[in-house]
């Protein structure tokens, strides 16, 4: 059975996201912990947070045992772009995006194939 959980217009840009997203990608959940606890990037906190849900989700609503699931997808999308200027010689200015991000995280069992 798969466990989703969501998060949506986190204020994190997507690249910097799917940089920790694939180091975690495929693991099991205490392994997945573990690294994110460990590394220093921007989107690993966001992801620890989803994951943490998907794990809530798991247990509460699908009666999964936190040792049997492991990440079997992790999908980093384009989430709203805040559009800004910088103001800039002459009367000009720059644009750029303040990018932000959309995290769907799946947990599925080990047993779950056969159940």
């Amino acid at each position: 059975m798969e466990i989703i959980a969501k998060s949506k217009s986190v204020r994190v840009s997507p690249r910097k996201v799917r940089l920790v997203a694939d180091a975690i990608r495929n693991l099991s959940v205490e392994n997945a912990l573990k690294a994110l606890a460990v590394i220093n990037k921007r989107g690993g906190y966001v992801l620890e947070k989803t994951l943490s849900s998907a794990i809530a989700n798991a247990v509460n609503n699908a009666n999964a045992k936190k040792d049997a699931l492991f990440i079997k997808s992790i999908d980093v999308t384009e989430g709203i772009s805040f559009k800004r200027f910088h103001p800039s010689t002459r009367g000009r200015v720059h644009p750029y995006k303040k990018r932000g991000s959309n995290i769907t995280i799946v947990l599925e069992e080990r047993g779950g194939m056969n159940s």
